[in-house]
This record gives structure tokens, sequence and C-alpha cells, in this order.
């Protein structure tokens, strides 16, 4: 596959898929539980494996599973699993990424905030728009049967 069709193919399904459900993610303050003791009772850290976990389980991925695990007192763990086709084999790759988000800190231009998703110049501001926030839409973004 040429890497020109591969990149339009990407930029086509950021564009139609992935950049409505990112800036619907920035706008949760789910703060790293390091920074909000309450993570639990303020309930972002569910809105968030909600928000993703639904778009995770509407991508036509063959084979796929998907789970929450949970823990008592940690954070869930978004787990999903694709089966390896074709030329891969039967090889392991894993991909990490998190849901939480480092605190809003401050020195934000105006016009901008933390939990306030903009545009600007073909860019998302907004935090975790760039902090493993997105981590999930790659991992899922696949080219399917594109060749």
């Amino acid at each position: 596959m040429s890497n020109s069709i591969l990149r339009t193919f990407v930029e086509r399904r950021w564009q139609e898929s992935i950049v409505e459900e990112l800036t619907r993610y920035i706008t949760i303050p789910n703060k790293s539980p390091a920074f909000d003791r309450d993570w639990s009772e303020h309930g972002h850290m569910e809105k968030a494996v909600q928000l993703l976990s639904g778009w995770c389980r509407k991508q036509p991925i063959k084979g796929m599973t998907l789970e929450i695990a949970r823990l008592p007192g940690r954070t869930p763990l978004l787990y999903f699993d694709v089966p390896a086709t074709g030329k891969s084999g039967n090889r392991t790759i894993l991909l990490y990424g998190h849901l939480d988000k480092q605190p809003e800190m401050s020195g934000w231009r105006e016009g901008y905030g933390p939990w306030e998703p903009l545009f600007e110049n073909g860019k998302l501001y907004g935090r975790g728009s760039a902090d493993d926030g997105y981590a999930v839409f790659a991992a899922l973004c696949h080219a399917g049967n594109l060749t």
C-alpha cells in the first residue's frame, strides 16, 4: 500500500470518526488520581471509559473483544484484543494509553482552556488531546481491507 493511500485513509477516518469523539473527551475533567483523590465519586473516569469504550465497540474490527476491567479502589482498564490475521501470524503487540489527564495548570492563553476544545489552524487544543487521550483512537484506526 502506498504512503499516500494510507495517509488519505487515516486523515479521512480521523475527520469522520475520531475528531468528534476526541473533542468530547477533552471536555471531561478526568484528572489523574494523584491530583483528584475523589476521582471515583466525581465520575469523570467513568464518563471517559464509557465514551471511549462506546467508540471502540462501533469499530468494524473482525474478532475484536472488549472488556472494562475493574479492581476496587483502582481506575478501570479498557482492554481490547484483536486476533492476528494474515502474514502477522500469532505475534502479540501491546499498545498502551491512559484515560486520565494531568491537572489543568495555569498559563492558558486567553480563549483557551483545559476542558474547552478549540481548533486553531487545523490543530485541536485541550487537555488530553495530545497526552495519550488519542491512544485508543490511534490503536484502532485501521485500514481493514484497504490494499
